[in-house]
């Protein structure tokens, strides 16, 4: 079985936990997620099975849209709500939206951020929340990542010691939405956190084409899970696409290096077709000016 499954993912699970249960009841090894989501995210959680598992990284590449929560008033370890709190400050000024949208405004293109010591990224070979949960500090990279979009939706609900408001963000791999919210907690004179987290989409998947772990388990149990799979091109459909001929199709399939033409698109990267199935991903080759050579072989004889 090969192709793209998109998973709804519900709150108390982690993703690792998701590509386990979906091995049990598909039978199969061939299982592979694209990208983290912490437990107490819900959203859209594509589960690559077979030959697809080759195409995580360009899932996780083509971008993610989240809905989350901004809370005013106090600050975690850990970002979120989950975590213990470390600084509060009573907000008891009426917080605008005009402040609001400045800030949104501030944190829209290319930002820098610092992952939070409750994540997964390594440093010196170790996770960063294996530190944490040691009680250890550590230097953490600074990265630059890039926010398309930061909406703000529905009202700011002002609390007895608290503010809240939703938000919409399309933004690239890499960026951490937890850190986003301290950051305009920050902006705006407040210690906050991240309240709640809804991933709308990722890459091409959004909520509409999912089914839960429940809903696959009653597919396959009927015999018709085939219609919760997607075929695997549509994981790479934000790349551009060259459909060849049969002679070029053989030499594709067996990963040869070839020579560039002037009709290839004109990108990093591109898919060759054969009556619209992938065959491999192509890049110009580093090395030899002229060539080009695959990245990805998907089919082969």
């Amino acid at each position: 079985m090969d192709g793209i499954l998109p998973l709804w993912k519900t709150k108390g699970m982690t993703s690792h936990d998701c590509v386990f249960k979906v091995r049990k009841i598909l039978g199969m090894k061939k299982v592979g997620h694209t990208g983290t989501l912490d437990p107490d995210v819900t959203g859209v959680l594509p589960i690559c099975l077979g030959r697809a598992t080759k195409l995580s990284d360009y899932i996780m590449n083509a971008g993610k849209t989240y809905e989350g929560e901004v809370t005013l008033g106090f600050s975690t370890t850990t970002e979120d709500a989950s975590g213990e709190i470390v600084d509060s400050r009573t907000v008891n000024e009426k917080i605008s939206k005009e402040s609001v949208l400045g800030v949104l405004s501030q944190l829209t293109g290319e930002i820098q951020q610092t992952p939070p010591m409750y994540s997964a990224v390594k440093v010196n070979g170790k996770k960063l929340y294996e530190y944490a949960r040691a009680g250890i500090e550590v230097e953490r990279p600074t990265r630059t990542v890039h926010v398309y979009s930061l909406e703000l939706i529905g009202p700011i609900q002002q609390e007895e010691e608290t503010v809240r408001f939703r938000f919409n963000v399309s933004c690239s791999k890499g960026t951490y939405i937890r850190t986003l919210a301290v950051t305009i907690g920050e902006l705006l004179g407040y210690p906050a956190h991240m309240s709640d987290l809804m991933r709308t989409s990722s890459g091409s998947f959004t909520e509409e084409d999912c089914i839960t772990l429940e809903q696959l388990k009653e597919m396959t149990e009927k015999g018709i899970v085939e219609e919760a799979i997607y075929p695997l091109e549509r994981g790479i459909s934000h790349l551009p696409i060259r459909e060849i001929s049969d002679t070029l199709a053989e030499k594709v399939k067996n990963g040869a290096v070839l020579e560039s033409t002037a009709d290839l698109p004109d990108a990093h990267e591109w898919v060759f077709t054969e009556h619209g199935q992938a065959l491999a991903i192509y890049q110009p080759h580093p090395t030899k000016a002229g060539m080009i050579k695959p990245v990805k072989v998907l089919r082969i004889e």
